[in-house]
């Protein structure tokens, strides 16, 4: 039986499940939501899902806010509709945050604190956030996390996995949405979310990544202050950066300038993205240096694919329609399903129908959005990191507007990634990445000997591509011989490997590269040989 189905007929999760999912589903018909298991055709109204998500609280605001990420797959009504979701709940009672703070700092609050504000700065949905002075004098924010959150999580996950598995069997349409999936991963998602712990140490890698990087500041964390459900961070003395455009109008130009230098560093030179900059977690101090709050949602990308993206969006800034599918592929995210030829089509004509336009209505997270989008219709796997960076270049694009609305953030995008590119073309960039590399073909070399020595022993005792397996033997010795021949042709490409890179390194290691490499086809055709005449047999 499918593991969706034993789900579904699990005694356990079904009493688990039954009283809350009663709940739910009478919430979700209240709305018109359910109606959306007879097909596309009885969607309901965007606004219908956000109102019902809002009422069934905490779990399914985040769970929408989630989906809101899925801009490769909803429609755009949708997604701007969960993204206006309302996260902010009535305050925690001072007793209750005394409590929580008092049990996790392991004393009396006045002991910890000079002063704490009574009245919370703003109060979301994993927690709120209070004004306090250590007693030591440090001005500081504290982040209390709402309590019982571990239960109502794993409560309505079984919910939202029940759900979305009953969806999917009684209408087979809905696998493409990826329901179970998108449950599961929001959950792992959500518990890390609650985690303040996980997030002190993202701020912490922040820190490090752009402490090097003028005109920007992260608040740090006080650790001494700080726990699983209560997280201490420095004060910010800054404003809003929306707010300081409106009383500094002289400066939004340069606000707006220094904030896409920000994002291009934070994803092409450090691989560390805050993935959610809106103006309420972008300030400004008092010495003009921006400064960013809320690190609950980030993204982190390898050093591959963020090279990977940097030739996606140098291609498009340069309408390369080629180069732009050809950087989308290399992403590694295409299975054999994919068709490339239309998928080239498709991207092509994206990228044509976008320089039409006039470079003040050019986005780029709009069209990465729509990269991924078309991507995705062609079976292409878009990874989370992607999804985060397109959100990320749609909020700050959309904030760098609202400093400048005459700005071409095309025109600001390309003169960073231009500036991006030449620092990895500074010599002394390229000659510490020739030096890694002459390290890994050195430490390869090293290797390479002694497993060769070993290799060419096993040849010469005879015993290269036995293989003894009882249990295989038992099932023939066709099987035997299949296998045989299989381990003889690894054996052999790795001969024709290692003869390779010896020859590589010149000198004496070319003469031992020359035998192996010899060594190696006379393998892989002894192989041949011997499968053809077994098969004429």
């Amino acid at each position: 039986m499918p593991e969706s189905r034993a789900r579904l007929t699990d005694p356990r999760v079904l009493s688990a499940a039954a009283p809350r999912a009663w709940r739910v589903l009478r919430i979700l018909r209240r709305h018109g939501v359910l109606r959306a298991i007879r097909g596309r055709d009885h969607w309901p109204a965007p606004e219908a899902v956000r109102a019902a998500l809002e009422e069934l609280g905490v779990v399914y605001l985040k769970f929408g806010q989630v989906a809101a990420l899925r801009r490769d797959i909803l429609p755009s009504a949708y997604v701007a509709a969960l993204e206006t979701l309302h996260d902010a709940l009535p305050p925690l009672a001072l007793e209750s945050v005394r409590e929580i703070v008092e049990n996790e700092l392991g004393g009396p609050i006045e002991v910890r604190f000079s002063s704490f504000d009574p009245h919370p700065i703003a109060a979301a949905t994993i927690a709120q956030v209070h004004g306090a002075v250590t007693s030591d004098g440090r001005r500081v924010v504290v982040k209390v996390r709402r309590p019982g959150l571990q239960r109502l999580i794993a409560e309505d996950a079984a919910v939202l996995t029940y759900l979305a598995t009953v969806a999917e069997a009684v209408h087979p349409r809905l696998r493409a949405l990826g329901l179970v999936r998108m449950v599961h991963e929001f959950r792992a998602t959500l518990v890390r979310e609650t985690d303040l712990l996980l997030e002190a140490d993202t701020i912490r890698r922040f820190r490090r990544a752009l402490e090097d990087r003028p005109g920007v500041w992260i608040p740090d964390v006080v650790n001494d202050h700080t726990t699983a459900a209560v997280l201490t961070m420095e004060h910010s003395p800054g404003e809003r950066i929306d707010r300081y455009a409106e009383t500094h109008p002289g400066e939004a130009r340069g606000l707006a300038d220094r904030l896409a230098t920000i994002i291009v560093h934070q994803v092409f030179e450090t691989g560390l993205f805050h993935a959610d900059p809106h103006p309420g977690n972008v300030f400004v101090l008092p010495d003009g240096r921006i400064c960013l709050h809320d690190f609950g949602m980030i993204g982190a990308l390898s050093a591959e694919t963020s090279e990977a993206l940097l030739a996606v969006l140098e291609a498009f800034v340069t309408a390369d329609g080629r180069g732009l599918v050809d950087a989308y592929l290399e992403l590694g995210l295409v299975g054999g399903d994919v068709e490339r030829p239309a998928l080239e089509r498709e991207l092509a004509s994206l990228v044509r129908e976008i320089h039409a336009r006039p470079l003040e209505h050019i986005s780029i997270g709009k069209t990465l959005e729509a990269v991924l989008r078309i991507g995705s219709e062609h079976q292409v796997r878009n990874p989370q990191e992607l999804l985060l960076l397109a959100r990320a270049f749609i909020i700050s694009e959309s904030l760098m507007h609202r400093l400048d609305p005459a700005l071409s953030v095309l025109d600001v995008f390309r003169a960073e990634l231009e500036r991006v590119r030449a620092r990895r073309l500074a010599p002394a960039r390229v000659a510490e990445r020739a030096v890694r590399v002459l390290r890994e073909i050195e430490r390869l070399a090293e290797r390479l000997p002694d497993r060769m020595d070993r290799v060419l022993g096993r040849v010469a005792e005879g015993d290269l591509g036995r293989v003894h397996v009882p249990a295989l033997e038992a099932a023939g010795r066709r099987a035997s011989r299949d296998l045989e021949r299989l381990t003889g042709a690894i054996a052999s490409a790795a001969l024709v490997v290692g003869g390779a890179l010896l020859i590589g390194l010149g000198g004496l290691h070319r003469i031992v590269g020359d035998v192996l490499l010899g060594a190696g086809f006379l393998g892989t055709l002894a192989s041949a040989f011997g499968a053809l005449w077994e098969r004429h047999r």
